[in-house]
């Protein structure tokens, strides 16, 4: 028998992947590609045609949904597929994102729950009502993952919950509560802001400072000891547990609906007005907003930072949410069904790619933060291609025709009418003050910036 082999020097051998790249370097001189820019401008037109038409926010529904309006929403802050949700029939549901079904379920209040929030230790959750009631929940382990705790009633048809682990009393009714990113300290709003501890049966402290009714509480995330609520008066106020009281007030034009922390800057917060719009704050410096987000056509109910800070999703009674770059005043896309009712909670998942979004009739929807994305591993080649694609549309963003494409969505016709009467109205408004100004002694009818706008008023804590 004879052998033949292939004999090869190692310093002139060149594998045959990259034979080609070998073989034909790249010169980079501009005057021997006289049509590049012609060609990245035309590979970022169809990069953003192929992005609308591969846009498919919705992915589906958590499980059956709820009964009536899901109005509070938790997110496990230490698990990337797990969450939970109450409705206004008091009921509660933990669910298992990965299956989309619920892993447990409490008949919890009689009435609205109106605030829920899974505790840091992960192994309970917290959560009130309009009944006047606070209860701590057990919830899921890996470990116990398949027991389902579900509600039962008695021969009394009293209500039987097997994994309720302690029940706190309040004076009233509440509306919101949040709990201490390390310490076993949570907050309750209602007719008064109380700090309780979780070890004990009765508030440590009232914190309340002027508002008739307190809407919303939110306890900074980075800034652990700094908390911030909405009142019912238009107020915005900032309190610090350290010293035990509120440190500044503002008034706002409109009330707020709901806070949310910027989770990577300790000093930057958000607000839902229901002045259709939504406004970027700092803490230390508050005589102005630092951004408005503007799109919606109705109150805007809820508003969450993305875990990376960057992006913010809002939900609206217009039944649309949308969502923005923090440092842009409109959204860059809007999410909307035929089905889905006025929205009263969204939320950024953990992992920053999914958004889910609660509203009036009953469904938890599961939205993809970025329309044309998909799920699933990919190619080196495949991602090469997607980030040299979004080089290539942020470069040539400002173009006409691409702008044109990339900011075009279609929405419902009653979106489109009452966009244009506000855009009627805002620019009616904006005419009257520039002929009162005109016609005015100079000085006399100053011009208010837009961030401005809002604040009405601002109170330092003596």
């Amino acid at each position: 028998m004879k052998i033949k082999t292939i004999s090869r020097s190692s310093d002139s051998y060149v594998p045959v992947s990259n034979a080609r790249e070998s073989a034909l370097p790249r010169n980079l001189n501009p005057e021997l590609h006289p049509f590049e820019r012609a060609r990245e401008y035309t590979r970022a037109l169809n990069a953003t045609k192929l992005e609308r038409v591969f846009a498919q926010p919705f992915v589906g529904t958590l499980g059956d949904g709820h009964r009536d309006g899901v109005y509070a929403f938790a997110k496990n802050f230490s698990s990337v597929n797990k969450v939970a949700t109450a409705s206004g029939d008091g009921i509660i549901k933990y669910w298992d994102i990965t299956s989309r079904s619920e892993t447990y379920s409490y008949k919890a209040h009689y009435g609205m729950c109106s605030g829920l929030i899974v505790t840091p230790n992960q192994k309970s959750m917290l959560s009130c009502g309009v009944d006047k009631t606070i209860k701590l929940w057990e919830i899921s382990n890996d470990s116990d993952y398949n027991q389902n705790y579900n509600y039962t009633l008695n021969s009394d048809n009293s209500i039987s919950n097997k994994g309720l682990l302690k029940t706190y009393l309040a004076d009233f009714s509440l509306m919101s509560l949040d709990h201490h990113q390390s310490d076993d300290l949570f907050i309750t709003a209602g007719l008064e802001i109380n700090l309780w501890d979780i070890n004990r049966n009765k508030p440590l402290s009232n914190l309340s400072w002027g508002a008739d009714n307190i809407t919303c509480v939110k306890f900074n995330k980075t800034e652990t000891s700094i908390f911030a609520s909405t009142g019912s008066d238009n107020s915005v106020i900032l309190y610090d547990i350290r010293t035990n009281s509120p440190t500044q007030k503002i008034k706002t034009s409109m009330r707020n609906n709901s806070i949310s922390w910027n989770p990577m800057e300790a000093y930057i917060f958000a607000t839902a007005n229901e002045d259709q719009n939504s406004y970027l704050w700092d803490m230390r410096y508050m005589d102005k907003s630092l951004n408005v987000f503007k799109g919606h056509v109705n109150a805007v109910m809820d508003i969450d930072f993305s875990p990376t800070g960057k992006e913010i999703v809002t939900g609206s009674y217009d039944k649309t949410l949308r969502i923005f770059d923090s440092n842009k005043g409109h959204s860059r896309d809007v999410y909307h069904t035929k089905r889905m009712q006025r929205i009263f909670i969204t939320k950024f998942s953990m992992d920053s790619k999914y958004i889910f979004s609660g509203s009036d009739d009953g469904n938890i929807r599961i939205w993809r933060s970025h329309a044309n994305e998909r799920s699933g591993p990919k190619s080196s080649k495949k991602r090469s291609k997607e980030e040299y694609d979004e080089k290539l549309k942020e470069r040539y963003a400002d173009m006409p025709e691409i702008r044109r494409i990339s900011r075009h969505r279609h929405l419902p016709g009653y979106i489109k009418t009452a966009d244009h009467i506000k855009t009627e109205e805002t620019q009616s408004l904006k005419r009257r003050e520039d002929n009162r100004r005109n016609h005015s002694t100079p000085g006399s009818v100053p011009y208010i910036p837009e961030r401005s706008k809002p604040v009405v008023g601002r109170v330092h804590k003596q």
